[in-house]
């Protein structure tokens, strides 16, 4: 098990002695970091051995200084890198980095087809899912074990011929509003969710997401049990089925329209926490882990600047700066079971993991999806549109949810859209920017596949 494997690197570095326990002393690092942890209350020992990870071979910082900038398309939000970043720009300040958040369209399709017909779009892809396989069968994938900081993570953490190396963790399990729901209620096992009569009529909202949490079960339970369980939540349980995301769902949850959600990231439900809200964390058991991966493309204008930022960001100040702008979980051995970087560390410490593992569901994924479309459908769970997007010219009328959903005017005839604050780029003034800043009023560009859908792109003038 992962978990297991992690304290036993962790006391295999620290046996080691060397260069995994040189000394740190904090004023030489980047400011950054140093404020990074005074605010996490971490002893600057925690970076011990930094020096010797950061070392890469010379030619590639000197071929690094002729690519410019290195692209990068991930999943975390803007403000996210711009402080994960701010180590590694300081540090390297000859390789300037373009960023761009994108949805998993942009971050898997869109990319590969851009690749076949020779244009490379990013160097680096974060949390491509299922579709780094896609890359792999044409061949377009680095070899990550190049990278010195890959001999950190475990097997879990990486693919086996360095085609990516793990990006962040996530325990997905269930966010339960603490004014409904007292923690002694929450089910131990998730058959236990399909069993208590409590979360009936209502309380419970489930995201059309079977990708996040159901897989890992299907892997770790088995068809049959996945079959059994789904029938029970749909046909007894009859929750809310929602069109919003996993990451929507917790604020709902906060909202109280419903007392609990699953496939909820731990990180995500401690930062709505952190900012007083009444929200909590829970794992059944088995505990779905979901691993975010990162890739490199390969042959891409920037291959030095790419492995250079792998490196940086494998080491200890890369993922504990990663931690520090999103808490997410390291990927790294011997940070990830550290109580400082877990979010909810007693819903998780020994309990059994399932983990979701990218190539076995390439072929798996197909028949979960084909046992449980039909059974959302019959509940009568929205489907989301999909197609080919257009994009129209319009006029804000109203902006509800904290730009969730916009509605406009298209031919004479009232449509809406919906925002998500990961899936959707949205620019104002052609800068990045949040959902909320958009206003009645404003002249957009929507890029969506049709009325009621989600938006792919929305880019709108204050003036």
């Amino acid at each position: 098990m992962f978990l297991k494997r992690a304290n036993q690197m962790s006391l295999a570095l620290l046996i080691a002695g060397g260069v995994a326990c040189s000394p740190v002393v904090a004023a030489q690092l980047p400011a950054p970091t140093q404020a990074l942890l005074e605010k996490l209350k971490l002893n600057p020992e925690i970076l011990s051995g930094l020096d010797a990870e950061l070392v890469v071979p010379k030619n590639w910082l000197a071929n690094a200084k002729k690519e410019k900038p290195l692209k990068i398309l991930g999943a975390w939000d803007p403000s996210q890198f711009r402080k994960l970043s701010a180590p590694f720009k300081l540090r390297y300040p000859d390789i300037p980095i373009s960023y761009a958040r994108g949805g998993r369209y942009d971050r898997g399709i869109k990319p590969l087809l851009a690749l076949k017909s020779g244009r490379y779009l990013s160097d680096i892809i974060i949390s491509p899912g299922g579709d780094w396989v896609r890359f792999k069968d044409i061949n377009a994938l680095e070899d990550l074990r190049v990278v010195p900081n890959y001999k950190f993570l475990s097997k879990d953490m990486r693919e086996e011929n360095g085609l990516w190396v793990g990006q962040k963790v996530a325990h997905r399990c269930m966010a339960y509003n603490t004014d409904k729901v007292k923690k002694s209620e929450m089910p131990k096992r998730w058959e236990d969710l399909v069993d208590d009569p409590r979360w009936r009529g209502g309380n419970l909202g489930i995201p059309n997401r079977p990708n996040l949490w159901l897989s890992m079960l299907w892997l770790k339970k088995g068809p049959d049990w996945v079959q059994s369980f789904m029938r029970k939540l749909f046909t007894v349980v009859k929750p809310q089925l929602r069109k919003e995301g996993a990451n929507a769902m917790i604020g709902l949850t906060v909202a109280g329209e419903f007392h609990a959600t699953v496939a909820a990231a731990a990180y995500r439900v401690k930062q709505y926490q952190d900012r007083g809200a009444p929200i909590a964390f829970h794992c059944p058991v088995p505990v779905p882990l979901a691993i975010s991966i990162m890739m490199v493309l390969k042959d891409n204008p920037h291959k030095y600047s790419s492995l250079i930022f792998t490196n940086w960001f494998l080491s200890k100040e890369g993922q504990i700066s990663q931690f520090g702008a999103n808490s997410a979980v390291p990927v790294r051995a011997d940070l990830a079971n550290r109580k400082e970087f877990i979010p909810f560390p007693e819903e998780v410490a020994g309990k059994p993991i399932a983990i979701r593992d990218e190539g076995k569901l390439r072929l798996e994924y197909p028949k979960l999806v084909n046992m449980y479309t039909p059974m959302w459908q019959s509940a009568g769970g929205p489907v989301e549109k999909t197609g080919p997007a257009k994009t129209v010219s319009v006029v804000l009328t109203a902006v509800k949810r904290g730009g969730r959903i916009i509605y406009f005017m298209h031919k004479g005839k009232k449509k809406t859209a919906g925002i998500s604050r990961r899936r959707t780029e949205v620019t104002l003034d052609g800068k990045n920017t949040s959902r909320k800043k958009f206003k009645p009023g404003m002249t957009c560009k929507v890029t969506y596949p049709g009325d009621g859908a989600r938006a792919k792109k929305v880019a709108c003038n204050s003036k």
